[in-house]
């Protein structure tokens, strides 16, 4: 049975929320209501353009993802939250990213699984509220639904959107995962400015700039289908060939846009034991790494966000870098180990490498 709450509690209860939320590891808490209709009409716009290439999620949602009143009838308010995740014992990340025999794999996949910790923690978070506040309807979120994360979280005033469309933090920079709790307690939002924290990118366009492959078209402005988070991680089929030798030796991922933000000098190592790099992932040649067969990759990456795309796709992102690489004879050896591979995807890639590699022996 919901416990008897007056309008005056309410106002108690969020900052009670707020402070259960940090016990649980949570490095911030916001609350913001459910109006996002200047965010939906720049998303409508970007999914005319087609920026979302193969990821037809983003638009056979329709406006759930815009309205969360849809996606979850009743909801009321969004509790936004933010964890820190770079791993404090990770190897420096510009040092791999120029030396083209070793991997580079962006940061928050370094550890276990993004979404499972996150998950599990909103779960123990909205149980916390329930023991305390009685029943009340709500569903926890966390990079797996239709939700405009970073627009609630900007409204949540847990910061405001970087130029790289990324959320930004003058204390914490970016270094950090967001999750959602839809519910339906009319809690006060937080609402110091409408649009969330004021922006701080001011005329700065690193970002911009330093995107390997051009994908930031303007700011604010991504196109997916040039991103190499996109091309390693949600694309499943070729890598164009255009854009292949400007994936470098980024592998899963891509942190250039983060590494460059001045505003990550201020961003907090995680604490969490879960984002501590497993299996040397922070710093391993390519050529250990293309030898993985499946039942190692599912032994190793199992319970990783990596584990994801699959073997193929690993091997088809590793076949790109190795033929980015300037290792040698023992580059081409890998490569020609695997040129008879079942898979045609993989058989591909590494034919497009072994004839990067013929100028470079």
């Amino acid at each position: 049975m919901q416990k008897e709450t007056s309008q005056t509690d309410y106002a108690s209860l969020a900052n009670q929320i707020k402070e259960w939320g940090r016990g649980l590891g949570f490095q911030a808490v916001g609350i913001s209501d459910v109006s996002l209709d200047v965010a939906e009409a720049r998303l409508q716009q970007w999914l005319a353009c087609g920026y979302y290439g193969e990821m037809d999620y983003m638009a056979k949602h329709g406006t759930k993802r815009s309205r969360p009143t849809e996606l979850v009838p009743g909801t009321l308010r969004v509790i936004s939250v933010r964890m820190d995740y770079y791993p404090p014992n990770a190897k420096d990340s510009w040092e791999i990213i120029h030396n083209s025999n070793r991997a580079f794999i962006s940061r928050y996949a370094l550890g276990r699984d993004y979404h499972k910790v996150l998950r599990q923690r909103l779960e123990k978070f909205a149980e916390k509220i329930r023991s305390e506040a009685g029943n009340f309807n709500f569903r926890v979120f966390t990079d797996s639904a239709p939700v405009m994360e970073v627009e609630l979280a900007q409204k949540a005033q847990l910061g405001w959107r970087g130029k790289h469309t990324l959320l930004l933090s003058r204390e914490h920079g970016s270094w950090f995962f967001l999750g959602e709790m839809y519910i339906d307690l009319p809690l006060p939002t937080d609402k110091s400015n409408p649009l969330g924290e004021q922006n701080h990118c001011g005329t700065c366009r690193r970002c911009i700039d330093v995107c390997p492959t051009q994908a930031i078209l303007a700011p604010y402005l991504l196109d997916a289908r040039r991103c190499i988070s996109y091309l390693t991680i949600e694309l499943k089929g070729s890598i164009p060939l255009e854009l292949r030798p400007l994936l470098g030796n980024r592998i899963y991922g891509c942190d250039d846009c983060q590494l460059i933000c001045p505003w990550n000098r201020f961003a907090h190592k995680s604490v969490e034991t879960d984002f501590l790099v497993r299996h040397r992932l922070d710093d391993v040649a390519l050529t250990e790494l293309f030898a993985w067969e499946e039942v190692q990759f599912r032994e190793r990456l199992s319970g990783s966000a990596i584990y994801r795309i699959g073997h193929e796709q690993w091997l088809r992102n590793i076949a790109v870098a190795l033929g980015n690489a300037h290792g040698g004879a023992k580059v081409v050896e890998a490569l020609k180990a695997r040129a008879q591979d079942a898979s045609q995807l993989v058989r591909e890639h590494v034919e497009w490498a072994l004839n990067e590699q013929k100028g470079r022996i």
